[in-house]
């Protein structure tokens, strides 16, 4: 099957939740060739929602989309060919010599800059705080929760990391399972399950976990990795819907919607009005 007429080939950084959510709404819109590279152990928690376990597993699927693991350029072409999205590791990417992305989207969402250029593409566009629109990049897209959220800046930056989780339902910082200490992080539970406040989610090197909220487990780091103290491992969700465990977010369906208008604007800029 032929690319669509528009379809740029699009790097993603990261294959977490608001990186898929990005890969997903650009897949829904026919951009087809894009490829998303992550760490070697990816600190996803939403992984029901998210590419980056085609690392681990071979293949993810989120909402009818598919991504598989790649290891080549010729697994990435052929991950095309077959209308998914390949997913590599950062390391291999950076040795197989593959061709210069048309668009580069940092959606680590690390709070800063960790090597992010405007001279990686001719579109290079940067999710969330740290980055500097027309320096760092050419666009910045607002990630903070509220009237700005999906904002997209030619200049400037986006709102500071507040160091606060988005308000759900009226919870911030109880709903957000963080590591009590550093260790190997360890849970029998799996996400969707519904938890209670003050119950044992999990544990690392014997340090309790517990939910902050009732509700139900929207996001659990994978069992057995290793963690640094403060890590977020996981997060409750006090809405009690289990079917938004496999569902992408409203916040990163916004995110995707304005990394494509980032797009569009690029593609069609210079355009008769």
């Amino acid at each position: 099957m032929t690319a669509p007429p528009l379809s740029p080939f699009i790097l993603i950084k990261s294959a977490g939740e608001m990186a898929s959510g990005v890969a997903w709404r650009l897949y829904m819109a026919n951009m087809r060739r894009i490829c998303m590279i992550d760490l070697e152990d990816p600190l996803c928690v939403r992984r029901t929602v998210s590419f980056c376990p085609a690392l681990e597993m071979g293949a993810a699927t989120v909402e009818d989309v598919e991504a598989v693991a790649a290891h080549s350029a010729a697994d990435i072409r052929a991950a095309w060919r077959q209308q998914r999205i390949p997913v590599m590791r950062t390391n291999d990417w950076e040795t197989i010599g593959f061709d210069p992305p048309d668009v580069v989207v940092d959606a680590v969402i690390a709070k800063r800059n960790l090597g992010t250029r405007p001279s990686d593409a001719p579109l290079v566009i940067a999710l969330g705080p740290g980055f500097e629109a027309g320096v760092d990049c050419h666009a910045v897209v607002e990630t903070n929760r509220g009237h700005n959220l999906g904002r997209v800046m030619t200049s400037g930056f986006a709102e500071p990391n507040t160091g606060v989780p988005g308000d759900i339902a009226g919870h911030t910082a109880a709903r957000v399972l963080r590591a009590p200490t550093a260790g190997l992080f360890h849970s029998d539970h799996r996400i969707g399950d519904r938890v209670r406040e003050g119950e044992v989610v999990g544990e690392v090197d014997g340090a309790p976990v517990r939910a902050g909220v009732d509700g139900v487990l929207r996001g659990l780091l994978r069992s057995d990795t290793p963690v640094p103290t403060g890590l977020k491992l996981g997060d409750v969700d006090p809405r009690c819907a289990p079917e938004h465990c496999h569902t992408v977010s409203d916040k990163a369906r916004a995110l995707g919607g304005a990394v494509l208008e980032a797009i569009m604007r690029h593609c069609n800029r210079g355009a008769a009005a």
